[in-house]
Protein backbone atom coordinates (compact mmCIF):
# COMPACT_ATOMS: atom_id res chain seq x y z
CA UNK A 1 0.00 0.00 0.00
CA UNK A 2 1.36 3.44 -0.98
CA UNK A 3 2.09 5.76 1.96
CA UNK A 4 0.03 8.94 2.08
CA UNK A 5 2.15 12.09 2.08
CA UNK A 6 1.45 14.90 4.57
CA UNK A 7 3.04 18.36 4.62
CA UNK A 8 2.97 20.37 7.87
CA UNK A 9 3.52 24.13 7.47
CA UNK A 10 3.89 25.93 10.84
CA UNK A 11 6.46 28.39 12.20
CA UNK A 12 6.39 26.77 15.67
CA UNK A 13 9.04 24.03 15.65
CA UNK A 14 7.39 22.19 18.55
CA UNK A 15 4.12 21.92 16.53
CA UNK A 16 5.85 20.62 13.41
CA UNK A 17 7.96 18.17 15.45
CA UNK A 18 5.02 16.77 17.46
CA UNK A 19 2.81 16.39 14.37
CA UNK A 20 5.64 14.70 12.44
CA UNK A 21 6.32 12.24 15.27
CA UNK A 22 2.64 11.42 15.75
CA UNK A 23 1.71 11.03 12.08
CA UNK A 24 4.82 8.98 11.20
CA UNK A 25 3.87 6.52 13.96
CA UNK A 26 0.53 6.15 12.17
CA UNK A 27 2.29 5.19 8.95
CA UNK A 28 2.30 8.46 7.00
CA UNK A 29 5.26 10.07 5.21
CA UNK A 30 5.58 13.56 6.74
CA UNK A 31 7.37 16.69 5.47
CA UNK A 32 7.67 19.98 7.39
CA UNK A 33 8.17 23.66 6.57
CA UNK A 34 8.35 26.74 8.80
CA UNK A 35 7.12 29.38 6.32
CA UNK A 36 4.71 29.74 3.44
CA UNK A 37 7.55 30.17 0.93
CA UNK A 38 9.32 27.00 2.14
CA UNK A 39 6.02 25.16 2.25
CA UNK A 40 5.27 26.00 -1.41
CA UNK A 41 8.71 24.75 -2.41
CA UNK A 42 8.21 21.43 -0.60
CA UNK A 43 4.68 21.21 -2.04
CA UNK A 44 5.97 21.49 -5.62
CA UNK A 45 8.67 18.84 -5.15
CA UNK A 46 6.93 16.27 -2.90
CA UNK A 47 3.28 16.59 -4.10
CA UNK A 48 1.67 15.74 -0.73
CA UNK A 49 -1.89 14.40 -0.41
CA UNK A 50 -2.75 16.53 2.65
CA UNK A 51 -1.39 19.83 3.96
CA UNK A 52 -1.75 20.99 7.57
CA UNK A 53 -1.35 24.76 7.25
CA UNK A 54 -1.01 27.33 10.04
CA UNK A 55 -2.79 30.64 9.42
CA UNK A 56 -0.18 32.89 11.12
CA UNK A 57 3.14 32.53 9.31
CA UNK A 58 6.14 34.83 8.77
CA UNK A 59 6.37 36.28 5.26
CA UNK A 60 3.31 35.28 3.25
CA UNK A 61 0.55 34.32 5.66
CA UNK A 62 -1.56 31.18 5.71
CA UNK A 63 -4.40 32.55 3.56
CA UNK A 64 -1.95 33.74 0.88
CA UNK A 65 -0.18 30.37 1.00
CA UNK A 66 -3.54 28.61 0.63
CA UNK A 67 -4.39 30.71 -2.44
CA UNK A 68 -1.00 29.89 -4.00
CA UNK A 69 -1.50 26.17 -3.29
CA UNK A 70 -4.98 26.22 -4.87
CA UNK A 71 -3.56 27.86 -8.01
CA UNK A 72 -1.08 25.00 -8.38
CA UNK A 73 -3.47 22.15 -7.50
CA UNK A 74 -7.13 22.60 -6.57
CA UNK A 75 -7.51 18.93 -5.62
CA UNK A 76 -5.04 18.81 -2.71
CA UNK A 77 -6.69 18.80 0.73
CA UNK A 78 -5.68 21.62 3.08
CA UNK A 79 -6.55 21.58 6.80
CA UNK A 80 -6.12 24.96 8.48
CA UNK A 81 -4.48 25.28 11.92
CA UNK A 82 -5.69 28.42 13.66
CA UNK A 83 -5.35 30.07 17.05
CA UNK A 84 -8.17 29.73 19.54
CA UNK A 85 -10.92 32.28 18.87
CA UNK A 86 -9.74 33.06 15.33
CA UNK A 87 -12.81 31.42 13.78
CA UNK A 88 -13.44 34.29 11.35
CA UNK A 89 -10.10 33.72 9.60
CA UNK A 90 -10.76 29.96 9.50
CA UNK A 91 -14.11 30.58 7.82
CA UNK A 92 -12.34 32.77 5.23
CA UNK A 93 -9.97 29.87 4.59
CA UNK A 94 -12.89 27.48 4.08
CA UNK A 95 -14.33 29.91 1.51
CA UNK A 96 -10.98 29.84 -0.30
CA UNK A 97 -11.17 26.05 -0.56
CA UNK A 98 -9.73 24.67 2.70
CA UNK A 99 -11.11 21.26 3.67
CA UNK A 100 -11.51 21.89 7.42
CA UNK A 101 -9.80 23.65 10.35
CA UNK A 102 -8.54 22.78 13.81
CA UNK A 103 -7.90 25.18 16.71
CA UNK A 104 -4.75 25.38 18.84
CA UNK A 105 -4.13 23.84 21.26
CA UNK A 106 -5.32 20.68 19.53
CA UNK A 107 -5.61 17.05 20.51
CA UNK A 108 -3.39 14.81 18.34
CA UNK A 109 -6.20 12.28 18.19
CA UNK A 110 -8.39 14.97 16.60
CA UNK A 111 -5.66 15.40 13.96
CA UNK A 112 -5.66 11.62 13.33
CA UNK A 113 -9.42 11.61 12.78
CA UNK A 114 -9.22 14.61 10.41
CA UNK A 115 -6.41 13.04 8.38
CA UNK A 116 -8.27 9.72 8.12
CA UNK A 117 -11.43 11.51 7.03
CA UNK A 118 -9.47 13.55 4.46
CA UNK A 119 -7.87 10.40 3.02
CA UNK A 120 -11.32 8.81 2.66
CA UNK A 121 -12.39 11.90 0.70
CA UNK A 122 -9.28 11.63 -1.51
CA UNK A 123 -9.92 7.94 -2.21
CA UNK A 124 -13.55 8.65 -3.00
CA UNK A 125 -12.57 11.40 -5.44
CA UNK A 126 -10.06 9.10 -7.12
CA UNK A 127 -12.67 6.38 -7.42
CA UNK A 128 -15.15 8.82 -8.96
CA UNK A 129 -12.47 10.01 -11.41
CA UNK A 130 -11.66 6.40 -12.34
CA UNK A 131 -15.32 5.53 -12.87
CA UNK A 132 -15.85 8.68 -14.92
CA UNK A 133 -12.87 7.84 -17.15
CA UNK A 134 -14.19 4.29 -17.46
CA UNK A 135 -17.57 5.65 -18.60
CA UNK A 136 -15.81 7.97 -21.04
CA UNK A 137 -13.97 5.01 -22.58
CA UNK A 138 -17.08 2.83 -22.61
CA UNK A 139 -19.20 5.46 -24.35
CA UNK A 140 -16.53 6.76 -26.69
CA UNK A 141 -17.72 7.58 -30.20
CA UNK A 142 -14.92 5.26 -31.37
CA UNK A 143 -16.78 2.34 -29.77
CA UNK A 144 -19.99 2.94 -31.74
CA UNK A 145 -20.09 0.35 -34.51
CA UNK A 146 -21.22 1.91 -37.75
CA UNK A 147 -19.44 1.68 -41.11
CA UNK A 148 -22.50 2.64 -43.18
CA UNK A 149 -22.76 6.22 -44.46
CA UNK A 150 -26.03 6.68 -42.54
CA UNK A 151 -24.41 5.78 -39.21
CA UNK A 152 -21.26 7.78 -39.94
CA UNK A 153 -23.48 10.82 -40.52
CA UNK A 154 -25.25 10.21 -37.18
CA UNK A 155 -21.93 9.97 -35.32
CA UNK A 156 -20.55 13.10 -37.01
CA UNK A 157 -23.66 15.09 -36.05
CA UNK A 158 -23.60 13.76 -32.47
CA UNK A 159 -19.93 14.80 -32.11
CA UNK A 160 -20.76 18.34 -33.24
CA UNK A 161 -23.65 18.51 -30.80
CA UNK A 162 -21.49 17.20 -27.93
CA UNK A 163 -18.94 19.96 -28.49
CA UNK A 164 -21.59 22.68 -28.73
CA UNK A 165 -23.51 24.56 -26.05
CA UNK A 166 -26.84 23.19 -27.31
CA UNK A 167 -28.93 22.21 -24.29
CA UNK A 168 -31.93 20.64 -26.08
CA UNK A 169 -31.44 17.58 -28.30
CA UNK A 170 -34.02 15.19 -29.76
CA UNK A 171 -32.97 11.66 -30.74
CA UNK A 172 -35.48 9.69 -32.81
CA UNK A 173 -35.38 6.10 -33.95
CA UNK A 174 -37.04 2.73 -33.54
CA UNK A 175 -36.59 0.70 -30.37
CA UNK A 176 -33.19 -0.96 -30.28
CA UNK A 177 -31.39 1.42 -32.67
CA UNK A 178 -29.00 2.76 -30.02
CA UNK A 179 -30.55 6.05 -28.88
CA UNK A 180 -29.25 5.57 -25.32
CA UNK A 181 -25.73 4.90 -26.59
CA UNK A 182 -25.69 8.09 -28.67
CA UNK A 183 -27.10 10.11 -25.75
CA UNK A 184 -24.38 8.88 -23.38
CA UNK A 185 -21.64 9.46 -25.96
CA UNK A 186 -22.83 13.06 -26.36
CA UNK A 187 -22.74 13.56 -22.58
CA UNK A 188 -19.31 11.98 -21.96
CA UNK A 189 -17.72 13.97 -24.81
CA UNK A 190 -19.15 17.31 -23.73
CA UNK A 191 -18.08 19.97 -21.26
CA UNK A 192 -20.63 18.41 -18.88
CA UNK A 193 -18.85 15.03 -18.76
CA UNK A 194 -17.78 15.45 -15.12
CA UNK A 195 -21.36 16.16 -14.04
CA UNK A 196 -24.24 13.63 -13.64
CA UNK A 197 -25.94 11.75 -16.47
CA UNK A 198 -29.44 11.08 -15.14
CA UNK A 199 -31.72 8.76 -17.11
CA UNK A 200 -35.47 8.54 -16.78
CA UNK A 201 -37.66 6.21 -18.84
CA UNK A 202 -41.10 7.78 -18.97
CA UNK A 203 -42.91 4.48 -19.51
CA UNK A 204 -41.30 2.96 -16.39
CA UNK A 205 -42.86 5.55 -14.06
CA UNK A 206 -46.63 5.64 -13.38
CA UNK A 207 -48.40 8.77 -14.66
CA UNK A 208 -49.28 9.72 -11.08
CA UNK A 209 -45.60 9.82 -10.07
CA UNK A 210 -43.84 11.23 -13.13
CA UNK A 211 -44.08 14.87 -12.03
CA UNK A 212 -42.83 14.21 -8.50
CA UNK A 213 -39.92 12.20 -9.95
CA UNK A 214 -38.94 14.94 -12.40
CA UNK A 215 -39.53 18.02 -10.25
CA UNK A 216 -39.41 16.71 -6.67
CA UNK A 217 -41.73 17.77 -3.88
CA UNK A 218 -41.85 19.65 -0.60
CA UNK A 219 -42.68 18.11 2.77
CA UNK A 220 -46.47 17.88 3.15
CA UNK A 221 -47.18 18.36 -0.56
CA UNK A 222 -49.29 15.18 -0.43
CA UNK A 223 -50.16 12.47 2.09
CA UNK A 224 -46.94 10.43 1.80
CA UNK A 225 -44.59 13.43 1.51
CA UNK A 226 -42.96 13.03 4.95
CA UNK A 227 -39.88 14.98 3.84
CA UNK A 228 -38.81 17.18 0.94
CA UNK A 229 -37.23 15.39 -2.02
CA UNK A 230 -35.16 16.64 -4.94
CA UNK A 231 -36.40 15.73 -8.40
CA UNK A 232 -34.35 14.39 -11.30
CA UNK A 233 -33.89 17.87 -12.77
CA UNK A 234 -32.10 18.96 -9.59
CA UNK A 235 -30.06 15.76 -9.40
CA UNK A 236 -28.92 16.29 -13.00
CA UNK A 237 -27.94 19.93 -12.38
CA UNK A 238 -24.85 20.85 -14.37
CA UNK A 239 -25.06 17.60 -16.34
CA UNK A 240 -27.49 15.83 -18.65
CA UNK A 241 -31.06 14.67 -18.12
CA UNK A 242 -31.94 11.89 -20.58
CA UNK A 243 -35.71 11.68 -21.08
CA UNK A 244 -36.35 8.36 -22.79
CA UNK A 245 -39.72 7.74 -24.49
CA UNK A 246 -40.74 11.38 -24.21
CA UNK A 247 -43.58 10.68 -26.64
CA UNK A 248 -45.41 8.82 -23.85
CA UNK A 249 -45.44 11.72 -21.37
CA UNK A 250 -48.92 13.06 -20.67
CA UNK A 251 -49.92 16.60 -21.86
CA UNK A 252 -49.98 18.07 -18.31
CA UNK A 253 -46.36 17.06 -17.74
CA UNK A 254 -45.45 18.21 -21.26
CA UNK A 255 -46.56 21.75 -20.29
CA UNK A 256 -44.24 21.75 -17.26
CA UNK A 257 -41.35 20.42 -19.34
CA UNK A 258 -41.87 23.24 -21.81
CA UNK A 259 -41.64 25.79 -18.98
CA UNK A 260 -38.36 24.29 -17.73
CA UNK A 261 -36.91 24.37 -21.25
CA UNK A 262 -37.96 27.96 -21.92
CA UNK A 263 -37.47 29.55 -18.50
CA UNK A 264 -34.85 27.21 -17.00
CA UNK A 265 -36.79 27.26 -13.74
CA UNK A 266 -39.41 25.09 -12.05
CA UNK A 267 -41.16 24.62 -8.73
CA UNK A 268 -41.23 21.44 -6.69
CA UNK A 269 -44.71 20.03 -6.11
CA UNK A 270 -46.14 21.96 -3.17
CA UNK A 271 -43.35 24.52 -3.40
CA UNK A 272 -43.46 28.28 -3.92
CA UNK A 273 -39.79 28.91 -4.69
CA UNK A 274 -38.50 28.92 -8.28
CA UNK A 275 -35.52 26.58 -8.65
CA UNK A 276 -33.03 27.58 -11.35
CA UNK A 277 -31.69 24.61 -13.29
CA UNK A 278 -28.66 24.32 -15.58
CA UNK A 279 -29.07 21.04 -17.41
CA UNK A 280 -28.80 19.67 -20.94
CA UNK A 281 -31.94 17.79 -21.93
CA UNK A 282 -31.61 14.90 -24.35
CA UNK A 283 -35.07 13.61 -25.26
CA UNK A 284 -35.54 10.33 -27.12
CA UNK A 285 -38.53 8.60 -28.69
CA UNK A 286 -39.43 5.72 -30.97
CA UNK A 287 -42.64 7.49 -31.95
CA UNK A 288 -43.39 9.80 -34.85
CA UNK A 289 -43.87 13.00 -32.84
CA UNK A 290 -45.09 14.88 -35.91
CA UNK A 291 -48.02 12.46 -36.17
CA UNK A 292 -48.56 12.72 -32.40
CA UNK A 293 -48.85 16.51 -32.79
CA UNK A 294 -51.44 16.04 -35.54
CA UNK A 295 -53.33 13.54 -33.34
CA UNK A 296 -53.31 16.01 -30.46
CA UNK A 297 -51.42 13.68 -28.09
CA UNK A 298 -48.21 15.76 -28.10
CA UNK A 299 -47.92 19.54 -27.71
CA UNK A 300 -46.85 21.30 -30.90
CA UNK A 301 -44.92 24.00 -28.99
CA UNK A 302 -42.91 21.38 -27.07
CA UNK A 303 -42.23 19.40 -30.25
CA UNK A 304 -40.88 22.41 -32.13
CA UNK A 305 -38.78 23.39 -29.10
CA UNK A 306 -37.29 19.89 -28.90
CA UNK A 307 -36.53 19.48 -32.59
CA UNK A 308 -34.05 22.39 -32.80
CA UNK A 309 -31.31 19.75 -33.13
CA UNK A 310 -32.87 16.44 -34.21
CA UNK A 311 -30.78 13.31 -34.58
CA UNK A 312 -32.46 10.44 -36.44
CA UNK A 313 -30.96 6.96 -36.13
CA UNK A 314 -32.02 4.81 -39.12
CA UNK A 315 -33.25 1.26 -38.46
CA UNK A 316 -30.71 -1.52 -38.97
CA UNK A 317 -32.46 -2.85 -42.12
CA UNK A 318 -31.73 0.51 -43.80
CA UNK A 319 -28.01 0.29 -43.03
CA UNK A 320 -27.19 -3.29 -43.95
CA UNK A 321 -23.47 -2.49 -44.05
CA UNK A 322 -23.52 -2.36 -40.25
CA UNK A 323 -25.07 -5.81 -39.69
CA UNK A 324 -21.94 -8.00 -39.99
CA UNK A 325 -19.58 -5.58 -38.17
CA UNK A 326 -22.13 -5.41 -35.32
CA UNK A 327 -22.50 -9.20 -35.29
CA UNK A 328 -18.71 -9.60 -35.04
CA UNK A 329 -18.62 -7.02 -32.24
CA UNK A 330 -21.22 -9.01 -30.28
CA UNK A 331 -19.34 -12.24 -30.96
CA UNK A 332 -16.19 -10.76 -29.39
CA UNK A 333 -18.27 -9.49 -26.47
CA UNK A 334 -19.88 -12.86 -25.75
CA UNK A 335 -16.65 -14.79 -26.38
CA UNK A 336 -15.23 -12.95 -23.35
CA UNK A 337 -18.39 -13.32 -21.28
CA UNK A 338 -19.05 -17.02 -21.95
CA UNK A 339 -15.43 -18.17 -22.52
CA UNK A 340 -16.19 -19.16 -26.13
CA UNK A 341 -13.97 -19.06 -29.22
CA UNK A 342 -16.26 -18.15 -32.10
CA UNK A 343 -13.98 -16.78 -34.83
CA UNK A 344 -16.38 -15.75 -37.56
CA UNK A 345 -19.50 -16.21 -39.67
CA UNK A 346 -19.74 -18.32 -42.83
CA UNK A 347 -20.77 -16.56 -46.09
CA UNK A 348 -24.11 -18.45 -46.09
CA UNK A 349 -24.88 -17.39 -42.54
CA UNK A 350 -23.84 -13.82 -43.35
CA UNK A 351 -26.35 -13.83 -46.22
CA UNK A 352 -29.12 -14.90 -43.84
CA UNK A 353 -28.23 -12.16 -41.36
CA UNK A 354 -28.05 -9.56 -44.14
CA UNK A 355 -31.45 -10.51 -45.60
CA UNK A 356 -33.34 -10.54 -42.29
CA UNK A 357 -35.17 -7.21 -41.65
CA UNK A 358 -34.24 -6.90 -37.92
CA UNK A 359 -37.36 -5.13 -36.75
CA UNK A 360 -35.88 -5.23 -33.24
CA UNK A 361 -32.74 -3.57 -34.63
CA UNK A 362 -29.36 -3.91 -32.88
CA UNK A 363 -31.02 -5.22 -29.72
CA UNK A 364 -32.53 -8.15 -31.64
CA UNK A 365 -29.24 -8.86 -33.43
CA UNK A 366 -27.39 -8.84 -30.11
CA UNK A 367 -29.91 -11.30 -28.62
CA UNK A 368 -29.54 -13.66 -31.59
CA UNK A 369 -25.72 -13.65 -31.36
CA UNK A 370 -25.88 -14.15 -27.58
CA UNK A 371 -28.20 -17.14 -28.03
CA UNK A 372 -25.83 -18.70 -30.60
CA UNK A 373 -22.77 -18.16 -28.40
CA UNK A 374 -24.50 -19.74 -25.39
CA UNK A 375 -26.09 -22.75 -27.12
CA UNK A 376 -23.73 -23.63 -29.97
CA UNK A 377 -20.29 -25.20 -29.69
CA UNK A 378 -18.62 -23.96 -32.86
CA UNK A 379 -15.81 -21.71 -34.00
CA UNK A 380 -17.68 -20.62 -37.14
CA UNK A 381 -21.38 -19.71 -37.27
CA UNK A 382 -23.16 -21.62 -40.05
CA UNK A 383 -26.83 -21.38 -41.13
CA UNK A 384 -27.76 -24.36 -38.94
CA UNK A 385 -26.67 -22.37 -35.86
CA UNK A 386 -29.01 -19.47 -36.63
CA UNK A 387 -32.48 -19.61 -34.97
CA UNK A 388 -34.99 -21.43 -37.18
CA UNK A 389 -37.56 -18.61 -37.11
CA UNK A 390 -35.03 -16.26 -38.66
CA UNK A 391 -33.99 -18.80 -41.32
CA UNK A 392 -37.65 -19.56 -42.12
CA UNK A 393 -38.49 -15.88 -42.47
CA UNK A 394 -35.62 -15.23 -44.88
CA UNK A 395 -36.41 -18.41 -46.81
CA UNK A 396 -40.06 -17.46 -47.25
CA UNK A 397 -39.16 -13.94 -48.26
CA UNK A 398 -36.79 -15.19 -50.96
CA UNK A 399 -39.32 -17.49 -52.66
CA UNK A 400 -42.16 -15.49 -54.27
CA UNK A 401 -45.56 -17.11 -54.81
CA UNK A 402 -46.99 -17.61 -58.29
CA UNK A 403 -49.48 -14.83 -57.59
CA UNK A 404 -46.65 -12.47 -56.62
CA UNK A 405 -44.73 -13.30 -59.81
CA UNK A 406 -47.83 -12.55 -61.93
CA UNK A 407 -48.73 -9.39 -60.02
CA UNK A 408 -48.19 -6.07 -61.77
CA UNK A 409 -48.94 -2.52 -60.89
CA UNK A 410 -49.42 0.45 -63.17
CA UNK A 411 -48.12 3.83 -62.02
CA UNK A 412 -50.34 6.71 -63.20
CA UNK A 413 -48.66 9.55 -65.16
CA UNK A 414 -49.20 12.01 -62.28
CA UNK A 415 -47.35 9.68 -59.90
CA UNK A 416 -48.41 8.33 -56.50
CA UNK A 417 -47.44 8.13 -52.82
CA UNK A 418 -45.72 4.81 -51.99
CA UNK A 419 -46.58 5.36 -48.34
CA UNK A 420 -50.29 5.69 -49.15
CA UNK A 421 -50.20 2.63 -51.45
CA UNK A 422 -48.59 0.51 -48.71
CA UNK A 423 -51.08 1.73 -46.11
CA UNK A 424 -54.04 1.02 -48.48
CA UNK A 425 -52.76 -2.48 -49.29
CA UNK A 426 -52.45 -3.32 -45.59
CA UNK A 427 -55.90 -1.89 -44.87
CA UNK A 428 -57.49 -3.90 -47.73
CA UNK A 429 -55.71 -7.11 -46.71
CA UNK A 430 -57.01 -6.72 -43.14
CA UNK A 431 -60.53 -6.04 -44.42
CA UNK A 432 -60.44 -9.18 -46.58
CA UNK A 433 -59.67 -11.41 -43.58
CA UNK A 434 -61.81 -9.57 -40.99
CA UNK A 435 -58.76 -8.15 -39.19
CA UNK A 436 -56.89 -11.45 -38.78
CA UNK A 437 -53.27 -10.29 -38.74
CA UNK A 438 -51.72 -13.72 -39.43
CA UNK A 439 -53.86 -14.24 -42.56
CA UNK A 440 -53.34 -10.64 -43.70
CA UNK A 441 -49.55 -11.09 -43.38
CA UNK A 442 -49.81 -14.26 -45.48
CA UNK A 443 -51.75 -12.38 -48.16
CA UNK A 444 -49.08 -9.69 -48.28
CA UNK A 445 -46.17 -12.15 -48.25
CA UNK A 446 -44.61 -10.82 -45.04
CA UNK A 447 -44.27 -12.04 -41.46
CA UNK A 448 -46.84 -11.18 -38.80
CA UNK A 449 -44.17 -9.19 -36.91
CA UNK A 450 -43.41 -7.18 -40.05
CA UNK A 451 -47.12 -6.52 -40.54
CA UNK A 452 -47.54 -5.33 -36.94
CA UNK A 453 -44.55 -3.04 -37.33
CA UNK A 454 -46.08 -1.48 -40.46
CA UNK A 455 -49.49 -1.21 -38.82
CA UNK A 456 -47.90 0.69 -35.92
CA UNK A 457 -45.99 2.87 -38.40
CA UNK A 458 -49.20 3.82 -40.24
CA UNK A 459 -51.30 4.17 -37.09
CA UNK A 460 -53.45 1.11 -37.83
CA UNK A 461 -52.98 -0.59 -34.44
Amino acid sequence: MIQAKILVIDDESFITWSLKQHLEKEGYEVFTAESGEEGLEVFRTELPDIILLDIHLPGINGLETLEAIRKINKEVIVVIITAHGDIETAVSAIKLGAYDFVEKPFDLNRISVLVKKALETINLKREVTYLREEQYDKYSFNNIIGSSKAMKDVIALAKKVAESDANIILIQGESGTGKNLIARAIHYHSARASEPFVEVTSTAIPDTLIESELFGFEKGAFTDAKASKKGLFELASGGTLYLDEIGDIKPATQAKLLRVIEEKTFKRIGGLKDIVVNVRIIAATNKNLENAVKDGTFRADLYYRLKVIPIFIPPLRERKGDIIPLAMHYIRLFNREFKKNVKGISPEAEKLLMNYPWYGNTRELKNVIERICILEDTDIIYPEHIPSELVDYVGNAEVPTAEEEKASFNIPPEGLSLKNVERDLITKALQMVNGNQTRAARLLGISRDALRYKMQKFGLL
